[in-house]
């Protein structure tokens, strides 16, 4: 038995002992190693989307509306198809004869895929051109003629709101206004007796504008359908392939054991390729209708148009609190503009995402939330950009309104916080909204942060500037994250119906190599070396001889995918 194996028996909990073997030298977790996915990126050798080719694969173009609003008339297809190597041109009516001219969004919607009587927003999928090479199908895309009705567009969620406003979505049975949903939290009864009698009331207006998240690496997909197998790859950019093959299951009506996604390297993601966007659907149901490979690559321009944003929330914020500047409640209230349909990429029992985290890091007894969602005419999205579902807008909110309060009592903002963060002593700590903190030392972390930045010295010399009336006067912020990861449990969190889990498979072959199979996906994040870190350290194998596998339905566990901070600690634990 080597001495590494002698360690490993010898530890009380049957595992290694931590004294002696934790950074055993072999590239385990804690330790310093080359990122065994960089050779092939730095050297050109990445396999993306785009780098996909088929034999006889076809080209897609997909014509877009240059109107927010607009009832289509007619389309006018005989100008493209006389492009030569234009194979053919499909629109919502094509689509039909497959029922495949809608999809469901992430959140229980119904999004066209290609528009058969009104558009929505602007840069809204109209149809598509299919043929032979990539420049060949947006000349023929020049070529349709579509005739537009132009309507009044509404682009800002209050006016889409008002009485007189446009309706946008009168594809919905019965639907007379532009009102898509009510969230509330808290204890609105509660909250509203302690503003009554605080003496001190602060409130604040904010707008957290929307944003794209435009990773270096479009959207794109390679539909190849064969019907021998009546079986359909797609090869795509998902941060979330095993969810991506259910909601084709269910768009397609093919079983979802004769769907399979692949996501081979993603060029970043930032919660942009989370949602399924038409042009993905597209290239499916053409390469099922024509029965040869289609491919799709989106522009920049069409990313930045189209593509699922985050944010967008206008916010009004409220704190209640002493004169010393103790914080008795606060109240929330958000009108968020969802654009043309609900395709937010949240859990589905959280249609405001995690924003119910909005009383941050601070004890305070009460706390009311409120969110109204407005269709308008601009393009659907909502998602986990760079952090866990809305908690960024709630954070801000949190923190704004601290300061606000800090100005109102002229106190130092770090003394506000140090007053009102909830003590190491009462962890674990239930919020007004539900959500439970298991633990935490706020206060030591905020005096860290302090002395590392010279708080003082910064204040002193803020002050100096100040009185000496100096051209540049120095400007200082705090601000205190306390972030919901893990986007789970399952019990609690879902996407479309199916729990938030995440599976591994770890294989050890007779050579004492290993491969292990995760069902999330990179999009640069490193997890084919964090990966094969845990298992090193796990198993005292050497990081070298570990493969990670990823992205690819028909091999890979199920498993919900990455966003929102997720993929270390659950993906990681399985």
């Amino acid at each position: 038995m080597s001495s590494d194996s002698q360690e490993y028996a010898d530890a009380e909990d049957g595992g290694p002992d931590p004294e002696t073997y934790c950074g055993h030298g072999r590239g385990g977790m804690g330790e310093e190693v080359k990122r065994k996915e960089d050779r092939r990126f730095i050297t050109g050798r990445g396999n993306y989307v785009d780098d996909i080719k088929k034999p006889g694969m076809l080209h897609c173009e997909i014509v877009r509306s240059p109107h927010a609003h607009a009832r289509i008339e007619n389309i006018d297809k005989s100008r493209a198809l006389d492009v030569d190597g234009v194979v053919a041109v499909l629109t919502a009516e094509d689509l039909l004869e497959y029922d495949l001219a809608t999809m469901p969004t992430l959140m229980a919607d119904t999004q066209d895929v290609l528009v058969n009587d009104k558009v929505k927003f602007q840069s809204q999928e109209v149809a598509a051109v299919i043929a032979t090479d990539r420049y060949t199908a947006k000349d023929g895309a020049q070529k349709v003629v579509v005739d537009y009705d132009v309507l009044d567009p509404v682009v800002d969620a209050k006016k889409a709101l008002e009485d007189d406003a446009p309706l946008i979505r009168d594809d919905i049975e019965g639907k007379e206004d532009n009102h898509c949903l009510d969230w509330e939290t808290g204890d609105e009864g509660a909250t509203a007796e302690v503003f009554d009698e605080a003496p001190v009331i602060v409130k604040e207006q904010m707008l957290y504008q929307r944003l794209h998240p435009a990773p270096i690496e479009t959207c794109g997909a390679v539909g190849d359908y064969d019907p021998g197998k009546d079986k359909l790859t797609v090869h795509m950019t998902s941060q979330a392939p095993h969810i991506h093959r259910t909601l084709f299951s269910q768009v397609s009506g093919i079983p979802e054991h004769k769907v399979r996604i692949v996501s081979p390297d993603v060029g970043g993601g930032f919660g942009n390729k989370v949602p399924i966007y038409p042009g993905y659907v597209v290239a499916a149901a053409a390469s099922y209708v024509l029965e040869k490979p289609v491919k799709w690559i989106e522009e920049r321009s069409e990313n930045i148009q189209s593509t699922g944003f985050a944010r967008d929330y206008d916010m009004t914020g409220e704190l209640a609190a002493t004169e010393d500047g103790e914080i008795l409640a606060v109240r929330t209230d958000v009108l968020a503009n969802h654009g043309a349909y609900n395709a937010v990429a949240q859990p589905s029992k959280f249609p405001a995402g995690f924003f119910n985290i909005f009383t941050g890091s601070y004890d305070i007894d009460t706390a009311y939330g409120s969110l109204t969602a407005a269709y308008t005419n601009t393009a659907p999205g909502g998602v986990a950009y760079r952090c866990s579902f809305r908690v960024t807008e709630a954070v801000y909110l949190i923190e704004r309104m601290v300061k606000v309060l800090a100005d109102e009592l002229d106190m130092d903002p770090a003394e506000v916080r140090r007053k009102n963060f909830i003590p190491p002593e009462k962890f674990p700590y239930e919020s007004p909204t539900g959500w439970n903190y298991d633990s935490g030392d706020y206060e030591k972390a905020l005096d860290l942060a302090l002395e590392m930045a010279d708080y003082d010295e910064y204040r002193e010399e803020q002050r100096r500037r100040i009185d000496e009336d100096a051209d540049k006067l120095l400007g200082i912020g705090i601000s205190s994250f306390t972030e919901v990861v893990g986007a789970g449990p399952g019990k609690t969190c879902d996407i479309a119906g199916v729990e938030m889990f995440d599976s591994a498979d770890i294989r050890v072959h007779p050579n004492g190599s290993a491969t292990v199979r995760v069902g999330v996906q990179t999009q640069g994040q490193g997890h084919e070396t964090t990966f094969a870190q845990i298992v090193a350290e796990e198993l005292g194998m050497d990081v070298e001889d570990i493969t990670v596998e990823h992205g690819d339905t028909d091999t890979d566990p199920y498993g919900l995918g990455t966003y929102g901070s997720r993929s270390t600690p659950v993906a990681g634990a399985a």
